[in-house]
């Protein structure tokens, strides 16, 4: 229940952006007047600039304007609750949206580079592997530097199989030996991360048939399951998206990630309305928790009300204290009287340069803390996965578990 509560502080605060610019129009709108033309029209701009789409709020309004009529409602406060329970009944997912969890599947996992493919396939399979399931992942995405070994490192903190080659070689190749695996194993839920970028999009649009040919002939029997993962910050080039990749792959889910820091937040409306498609989970953060099964019920209320949690939702990766970190590694003769950095930097320029730190003063690196970092999403990121091996080790040698932490001093 706490963790529930927690992810639903994150989406409430997540949508922040999107609901600021709709509730106090809204509430102006909905305040007084009458039910008229211009109601609509005005109710159909704002509805627009939160990137619903054109095409999905005309949808609303007509649906709005025949329950309306039936009603016979005049008065426009009335209004919202009908317009809540009218997008509510839009983004139902039904009883039978994660029928893939209770039996054997393949779940192909598509979207192009960036928008958090891989790290929302790490998520999804620890949190199979919570529920009991027996999980193994395919790092079919021998395309992009460094995406196998961060999946990999996603399974070992996961806790799951991972069937893997060298980077480069066939995906199909990846596929076919990670389906044979599972069989053998009786693994429950194959999960298989694939390229997001080839040399255009029709060598991509091929490689995933391929991959899908492969998976019908060899494992016919496995419940399949295929969602796209599409940035929510990207609003209606997600739609867009999702266009493109429909004509290789029959999508059955979609994965919206980075509704956190969005003003563009109604694009899930559009999403699945225009599509046909579910809104399966939903990415608020950076954390392991932080992608969630999807509820119709709590995104409409962080669409359109005002959150009532006490507190705010704490930062996935808070700032840390300049004055404690000082403190926990540096063993300076005098305490500086100011706990800001300026009057840290001067103290450091006024120390005399003939008084060489001594090492066995310094304190000791804290191993699990670096491992932790070492581990988090953030440095799982390419970018910053090139420059971490890149000043450590050798390019693409760097393994959490046998780096030698202590040879570096982190202050």
């Amino acid at each position: 229940m706490e963790e529930k509560q927690g992810f639903l502080k994150r989406l409430f605060d997540g949508m922040a952006k999107t609901r600021n610019s709709l509730v106090s129009k809204l509430d102006d709108l909905f305040s007084g007047g009458t039910i008229d033309e211009e109601f609509y029209e005005d109710l159909e701009e704002i509805l627009i600039t939160a990137d619903i789409g054109v095409r999905t709020t005309n949808d609303i309004i007509e649906n709005l304007r025949e329950r309306v009529e039936e009603e016979k409602l005049k008065d426009p406060g009335a209004v919202k609750e009908l317009l809540m329970e009218g997008i509510r009944q839009r983004m139902d997912l039904g009883e039978n949206a994660y029928d893939f969890e209770n039996q054997k599947a393949v779940v192909l996992v598509i979207g192009v580079n960036g928008v958090g493919k891989t790290t929302s396939i790490g998520k999804l399979a620890a949190q199979l592997k919570a529920a009991g399931k027996t999980v193994t992942l395919a790092a079919a995405d021998t395309f992009r530097a460094g995406a196998i070994e961060q999946l990999d490192m996603w399974a070992k903190r996961a806790g799951v199989n991972i069937i893997a080659h060298q980077e480069g070689s066939d995906p199909a190749a990846v596929i076919y030996d990670a389906v044979q695996s599972a069989k053998a194993r009786g693994t429950d839920i194959l999960i298989c991360d694939t390229a997001g970028r080839l040399h255009n999009k029709k060598n991509l649009m091929e490689e995933l048939k391929k991959i899908n040919r492969i998976i019908d002939k060899d494992y016919p029997e496995a419940y399949r399951e295929t969602l796209i993962v599409l940035d929510g910050t990207t609003g209606q080039n997600a739609l867009a998206q999702a266009r493109e990749f429909m004509e290789a792959a029959k999508i059955t889910g979609i994965i919206l990630t980075k509704m956190d820091g969005t003003a563009k937040g109604g694009i899930a409306v559009a999403i699945q309305s225009e599509l046909g498609v579910p809104v399966k989970y939903i990415g608020v953060g950076e954390q392991i928790g932080d992608l969630q099964k999807f509820d119709a019920e709590s995104y409409v209320n962080a669409l359109f009300t005002e959150p009532e949690f006490e507190e705010k939702p704490e930062e996935a990766y808070p700032e840390p204290d300049v004055s404690e970190t000082a403190a926990e590694t540096d063993s300076p003769a005098e305490p500086a009287q100011q706990p800001d950095i300026e009057a840290a930097e001067t103290a450091v320029q006024d120390e005399p340069e003939e008084e060489p730190v001594d090492e066995e003063e310094t304190a000791p690196v804290d191993e699990a803390a670096v491992r932790e970092l070492f581990t988090s999403e953030y440095f799982m990121r390419p970018e910053v996965w090139d420059l971490l091996t890149e000043i450590f080790v050798d390019e693409g040698s760097f393994d959490v578990n046998t780096f030698d932490f202590n040879k570096y001093s982190f202050k």
